[in-house]
């Protein structure tokens, strides 16, 4: 089995397009997109739950050439957070060793911080692992230890784009399948009113920090609600006090709101 770990956050048709070539090419008789639902390298706060991601992982990977062979896999939500690869490799070993053998496939612009994996040299010591290109991002680290698949499906863009277009309203038809593209209208992601729910839901839940306030804060901005907007990033900065994003936000709402509300400071 061929495990693509990744946020897929959200998945898109290049994830899918690498899994159908993984396939093509005899790679593996299956592919596993392993759902990471907190990477160690990205804050928690900033990904869509884990749950969303599920669905439409899933929803694509049924919508794939190869629905019965490219499936999602949640075996890290049951595992210890943050994810680290080698945990779910032990894991999956230990649990399924004796049906099958794993193999990794990653990109290159995620094979660059490699050395940086927990327990790196034991990943590279006990699996194959495959590393398909990104742009401005070279096989250089242990080139010599991995497969390169220098004709793997090439894709400009990546999930960070596609949450990009989302939240602005933009058509993201080509690089989702229809079912992700009308999961992700359907339950706002990325907008600024999901996320205000989200976010609020979090607070209110007691997870409370300074960054779950500075983003509700940016999103109360963003639709001009400029007092629920300061009192986020005040309370952000009654939490850090060193917080130089809070406090930069905070003066930017003062002064926007000091030249187009003048009447406010000179009654």
């Amino acid at each position: 089995m061929l495990l693509y770990f990744g946020s897929f956050d959200p998945v898109h048709n290049g994830h899918i397009a690498l899994a159908e070539y993984a396939i093509d090419n005899n790679l593996a008789d299956e592919v596993a997109l392993v759902i990471s639902p907190q990477n160690p390298f990205k804050a928690d706060v900033l990904q869509t739950p884990e749950y969303a991601r599920y669905e439409m992982t899933d929803m694509a990977c049924k919508a794939s050439r190869y629905p019965d062979k490219i499936k999602p896999s949640v075996v890290e939500f049951v595992l210890e957070k943050p994810s680290y690869t080698i945990n779910t490799l032990d894991y999956l070993k230990e649990n399924h060793g004796d049906e099958m053998e794993f193999a990794i496939i990653t990109g290159s612009d995620i094979w660059s911080r490699f050395d940086e994996w927990r327990e790196y040299e034991r990943i590279l010591a006990e699996y194959k692992i495959y590393v398909y290109p990104r742009k401005g991002y070279n096989v250089e680290k242990f080139a010599d230890r991995v497969t390169i698949l220098a004709d793997a499906p090439y894709v400009e863009y990546s999930s960070t784009e596609v949450r990009g277009r989302a939240e602005r309203g933009e058509d993201i038809s080509t690089m989702v399948s229809p079912e992700v593209a009308d999961y992700i209208v359907k339950n706002q992601l990325w907008t600024s009113a999901g996320r205000i729910v989200r976010l609020t839901a979090m607070i209110d839940g007691g997870s409370e920090s300074a960054e779950l306030f500075i983003e509700r804060g940016k999103c109360y901005f963003q639709h001009n609600e400029w007092g629920k907007a300061i009192n986020d990033f005040k309370r952000a900065m009654t939490i850090d006090a060193e917080n130089e994003e809070a406090r930069q936000l905070h003066d930017m709402v003062y002064e926007i709101l000091s030249f187009r509300y003048k009447d406010i400071y000179n009654p």
